[in-house]
């Protein structure tokens, strides 16, 4: 059941509603949640996505061809941006059409559109994986020719921010953390498949820290930073605020998977050293894997984030605790068949 009920801040913080909301990204996990929960709330919703879904009014299109999709964002008092590369193993070229000239677009869209308010979804990985436990929206972004997605993410704040800046749009930033819950690809199905094949490997024992956010507070936070002024202008790190180790998290997809034990482990150079020769023969063969050395550092992460930020300005809690978070997300496994 979608919950239509306005998001408020432990300070009695309402959001204003939009009347009308353009989402990139439509059709993903986060874009498609946001786009369920608005039209709960009575706000008229349409989008855009590299799968389109005419029943929803989500049409087809990418960031890098914005000349196809640009009219249908008319009108829209509240632009969204989702639509990103979600991948660790993209080259430069990539980053650079989709999350910076991309960004560029969406944003030039939005303001052709009439939009008010510019959401912007870049990600905890900006700040890099080596960042110190409790880092905050004022610590450095990641900058280098490793963690290419973080790296690319960071970039595409600055186009954002440089866009509020000159007065063209209010824009705000959110930067999820790991985002799971029902209807996750990332941090659901794809460790469950590759726990499956036994190549679900977690470096240095698996004492990296994972840091999860319930994709329903994701959308309250977002909600929150989107409809109050206090939003506009700011960067908001929204994560459940529950650390746990990369070797407890993905024990549930290593148990998911009828498996014995825990996931295997690998010292952090020597899983750095094997995942940089799968990465590089995948693309030499010109195959799309996940399997990367970023994915490594990603698992090797000291510590979680500040919220303070979020709490200060919007009231935004995470209501979902981690341990029931997992249950509706095993729940939803059972119900589509991938798990008994």
């Amino acid at each position: 059941m979608i919950d239509s009920t306005i998001p408020m801040g432990t300070g009695g913080q309402k959001p204003s509603l939009p009347d009308r909301v353009f989402i990139t990204g439509a059709s993903g996990f986060i874009g498609r949640k946001l786009y369920e929960r608005y039209q709960a709330l009575g706000c008229d919703v349409c989008g855009m996505d590299i799968h389109p879904d005419e029943s929803r009014n989500v049409i087809a299109g990418d960031l890098t061809k914005p000349s196809v999709w640009k009219e249908h964002a008319a009108g829209c008092d509240l632009f969204i941006n989702t639509a990103s590369l979600v991948s660790l193993a993209g080259e430069w070229s990539a980053y650079k059409a989709v999350s910076l000239a991309g960004v560029r677009h969406a944003l030039d869209v939005a303001i052709a559109a009439g939009a008010k308010r510019f959401v912007h979804y870049s990600s905890i990985a900006a700040m890099g994986w080596d960042y110190e436990p409790g880092a905050d929206e004022r610590s450095p972004v990641a900058i280098g020719e490793d963690y290419r997605y973080g790296v690319a993410k960071g970039a595409s704040e600055h186009t954002v921010l440089a866009a509020h800046a000159a007065g063209e749009i209010d824009c705000t930033i959110i930067r999820p953390g790991d985002v799971y819950g029902p209807g996750s690809r990332p941090w659901l199905l794809e460790p469950l498949k590759l726990a499956r094949s036994g190549k679900l490997i977690l470096p240095n024992r698996g004492q990296g820290i994972f840091t999860p956010v319930y994709i329903d507070d994701l959308v309250d936070g977002t909600i929150l930073a989107a409809g109050l002024e206090s939003g506009s202008g700011r960067i908001f790190i929204l994560w459940g605020n529950e650390e746990i180790s990369c070797r407890d998290f993905f024990s549930n997809h290593w148990r998911w998977a009828a498996n014995k034990g825990r996931p295997p482990s690998l010292p952090l150079a020597a899983a750095l050293k094997l995942t940089r020769g799968i990465w590089w023969m995948n693309r030499a063969m010109k195959r799309a894997d996940e399997t990367t050395p970023d994915i490594m550092l990603m698992f090797a992460r000291k510590g979680g984030y500040s919220i303070e930020n979020a709490r200060k300005h919007l009231g935004w809690e995470p209501k979902v605790k981690l341990e029931d978070g997992l249950k509706n997300s095993e729940e939803w496994l059972r119900e589509i068949g991938e798990i008994q």
